[in-house]
Formats: structure tokens, C-alpha cells, sequence
């Protein structure tokens, strides 16, 4: 499932860069029996399977060992994609950007033993409220949104800045050529070359955007008393 990401252009150029470095391990690599199993009946009964801890304290264990230092070792964030966890965010994802390195185990069928939670995993992200069969594609979703925040990934360090929720708001329209199609015209001001009033239309576009489809954003938004004004105003409408 992973060779498809890491096949991808974004992560493709950052890896040929070596700006990142990503590994997948199978934790049926560190069973010990011939059958190679990772997962039991629960304790106490009830429906599906649980993953073991043996293989997963193995893994990360093995993992540990590899990095070059007890300090990365020690500080390494070790995340568990789970229902169950914190819901992801780009505030998270620019926060774990800042790790050199990065664990992520993705759970699986009823979930993991609760002693990996306990004693192993040092954080614990959803990606929503709501049960995917796996945390192989919750896990998808974090590296790209990680992996794009690394210094050199993206062509353009203003591409991530823009981005929807990178400011707390989402992103203002965007448009190319052709300046008109089927008789929709692009906004003047942008073919306009004034770029402070480029800007100011776009940070309105922001706010008129964010009031729209995500209000909810604009309680933690750094808004100015004339944004709060315009807010008030789509509110009554």
C-alpha cells in the first residue's frame, strides 16, 4: 500500500533529495513462530481480533537501535493511528515536522493490546470520526501532510503557507488562464499587477470563505476589528 505514496512526486523528489526518508515494517517480520502471527483473540471475549504486543515492542525496538544516537532514540515520537486518538490538524502536522524522526504504527482490526498504548506509543492522532479498516491510509494522510512541511520538499516555501488551515482559515479562490471562460471573467484585481491590493482581496476572501463553509474556524482566527465587522455582517445575512 505504501509503495504508491512513496512513489508519488512530492515524496518521490523528496526522497531522491534525501530531504526525507521514509521506511515501512512489517511487524510479522519480528514474530517468532512459523506462522508468523501478530494478532490474538481479545481477553474476556467479544468480536475480532487484537494486534500482540510482542511484535509492535519488537519493532519499535528495532527501530530505536537504528538511529544514530540515545538522544534521538529517547526523543522519538512514537504515534498510533487509532480512532481513538487526537484529531489531526495542521497546527499537529507542523508540530511533528519539527521531529527529526517520526514512528507511526497503524492499528488494525480491533485494535492494539492496551499495553502498547500504556507503554509504548507516546501519542495517539485520528484523522476523523470514523472506522477505516486500517491505520495504513490514517497513517498516508500524516506523512503527506508532514513530508510537505520539511524545508525544500515543496518548490515554493509559500505554497504550504497559503495552504487551507495553514493560518487557521481556509484558502482564498484561486485562478489561471484563460483571463475569461464561458464568460466567467477572473477577478480584476488580480490581473491588476497591484500587489498590496492583491493581497488585501485576498486575506477578505479568506474570511468571507472561512465564514461560509467552516464558521467554526473563526473563533481561534486573528481577525482585525474591520474582519470582525465584515464576519457579523455574512452572519446576519
Amino acid at each position: 500500500m505504501f509503495e504508491s505514496l512513496i512513489s508519488s512526486a512530492i515524496f518521490k523528489r523528496a526522497t531522491d533529495r534525501k530531504l526525507v526518508e521514509i521506511t515501512v515494517r512489517n511487524i510479522r517480520d519480528y514474530t517468532h513462530d512459523k506462522h508468523r502471527t501478530v494478532d490474538d483473540y481479545p481477553y474476556g471475549g467479544g468480536a475480532g481480533m487484537v494486534l500482540k504486543p510482542e511484535p509492535i515492542f519488537e519493532a519499535v525496538e528495532a527501530i530505536k537501535s537504528d538511529l544514530h544516537s540515545e538522544e534521538e532514540s529517547g526523543a522519538l515520537p512514537i504515534i498510533l493511528l487509532t480512532p481513538q486518538g487526537r484529531l489531526f490538524s495542521q497546527q499537529i502536522a507542523l508540530e511533528l515536522s519539527r521531529h527529526s524522526h517520526l514512528v507511526l504504527i497503524c492499528g488494525h482490526y480491533e485494535g492494539v493490546d492496551e499495553r502498547v498504548r500504556e507503554h509504548l506509543v507516546t501519542d495517539e492522532i485520528s484523522i476523523g470520526d470514523y472506522v477505516l479498516s486500517g491505520g495504513e491510509l490514517a497513517a498516508m494522510v500524516v506523512a503527506d501532510a508532514v513530508v510537505r512541511l520539511v524545508p525544500g520538499v515543496l518548490g515554493s516555501s509559500a505554497s504550504a503557507i497559503d495552504d487551507s488551515h495553514a493560518t487557521g482559515l481556509l484558502e482564498y479562490p484561486q485562478y489561471t488562464r484563460p483571463a475569461v471562460y464561458k464568460g466567467w471573467a477572473v477577478p480584476e484585481v488580480l490581473l491588476s499587477g497591484n500587489h498590496a491590493q492583491i493581497a488585501k482581496w485576498r486575506r477578505k476572501q479568506t474570511v468571507i470563505r472561512t465564514a461560509k463553509r467552516r464558521p467554526d474556524l473563526l473563533d481561534k482566527a486573528n481577525l482585525s476589528s474591520a474582519e470582525r465587522q465584515l464576519v457579523e455582517g455574512l452572519q446576519k445575512q
